[in-house]
């Protein structure tokens, strides 16, 4: 595999789990919305769809291709797409959204009960913690590359 294909798997798992912060952080920040822009009720959580990007070939058939081969595995005739991760969407979460008693607050109905949003923090925090893992894997895969591609310099010296 070539080193710009791996920079470019690499790239596209650094995007897709900042995305998925971002969405994160906004799921954060509204969790006390009670009134959207388009006055449809209190804010929805956002979840992030993610789906793998084509590559090369599978694991197997790769190491079909070694045994075929003796051991030695050829790139003729394989698809240049280095593969890797996209957004392909981001999606609104249909879990109910939570009913409080507040007659004070000035979104109540007329019994004084308040649709709040359905961002439950623990998950937030869990799937945060999940996406700084990814990102932090990523980062990890890239400056392996990155000494890789240095220590393949260094022979040629």
């Amino acid at each position: 595999m070539g080193f710009m294909n791996t920079i470019n798997i690499v790239g596209s798992g650094l995007t897709a789990q900042q995305t998925r912060l971002d969405v994160i952080a906004e799921n954060v920040t509204n969790s006390q919305t009670t009134r959207v822009e388009e006055g449809e009720g209190a804010y929805r959580r956002k979840m992030v769809r993610f789906q793998a990007v084509g590559g090369r070939d599978s694991f197997r058939e790769v190491m079909a291709r070694a045994a075929a081969a003796g051991g030695m595995v050829s790139n003729s005739g394989v698809n240049p797409n280095a593969g890797g991760v996209i957004v392909t969407d981001i999606l609104e979460d249909d879990s109910p959204m939570k009913i409080v008693y507040d007659p004070t607050h000035p979104d109540a109905d007329e019994e004084g009960y308040l649709e709040m949003p359905n961002v439950d923090m623990v998950k937030e925090i869990a799937d945060a913690m999940a996406a700084t893992r990814a990102f932090a894997s990523n980062v990890t895969a890239f400056n392996t590359l990155k000494s890789v591609i240095s220590s393949g310099l260094e022979i040629g010296r």
